[in-house]
């Protein structure tokens, strides 16, 4: 269950994170996907809670919680019952896969959740480990799923002042969804925090 305490334990995250692009300009790539891949049949999920796991608790890597809440486009104000799907990499920075009760090959470490009345999310994995050709940032990818909308993905999760992440990456961003950059607290308990809130796009009419 969502508490307050534990969404707002980064708290000093979201006063240093960048501006969110300019609400109300319509992407003409807003429903291209990542790399050109379609991740929508990696995720079927319905009355999903607003907190989710991603990785088990006996996963190897450091504990991390990102948190955040979803805005509307327009005035910036808390929306509930938006689906956010999210995938990663395990510690290794390697995309393990598991095959589902069907047989499809699906990325393990993956999982979705939805807002609540406040708009608010949060996933309970590791950190993502950099890819071992460290051709990227450590990152998460997620996927925005409206009501009624065609779902669209945003800019990746990456860690400020981590490897790759610097003044050319911030230059760099398209802002999809506002700003992927997440700067970590941590906990006495050792555990990583960091809070992306997202800014919805603008659908075309």
């Amino acid at each position: 269950m969502l508490t307050r305490r534990s969404l707002t334990a980064a708290g000093a995250v979201m006063l240093a994170r960048p501006a969110f692009a300019k609400p109300g300009h319509i992407r003409p790539d807003l429903y291209g996907w990542e790399g050109g891949r379609d991740p929508v049949p990696e995720f079927t999920a319905a009355g999903l809670p607003a907190s989710g796991r991603m990785a088990p608790e006996n996963e190897p890597g450091e504990r991390f919680i990102l948190t955040g809440r979803v805005l509307s486009w327009d005035r910036g104000v808390p929306v509930a019952g938006v689906m956010i799907a999210a995938y990663q990499t395990n510690a290794g920075g390697i995309y393990e896969r598991v095959a589902d009760p069907e047989g499809v090959q699906r990325i393990r470490l993956r999982g979705s959740v939805t807002t609540d009345r406040e708009g608010r999310y949060a996933f309970h994995t590791i950190k993502p480990g950099i890819y071992p050709s460290r051709a990227e940032a450590a990152h998460i990818h997620m996927t925005v799923f409206e009501p009624g909308r065609r779902p669209y993905w945003i800019d990746n999760v990456v860690f400020q002042g981590e490897a790759m992440v610097d003044a050319s990456y911030l230059r760099k961003q398209d802002l999809r969804g506002g700003s992927g950059i997440v700067r970590l607290t941590r906990t006495p308990q050792g555990v990583w925090t960091g809070a992306r809130d997202i800014r919805l796009e603008r659908h075309p009419a």
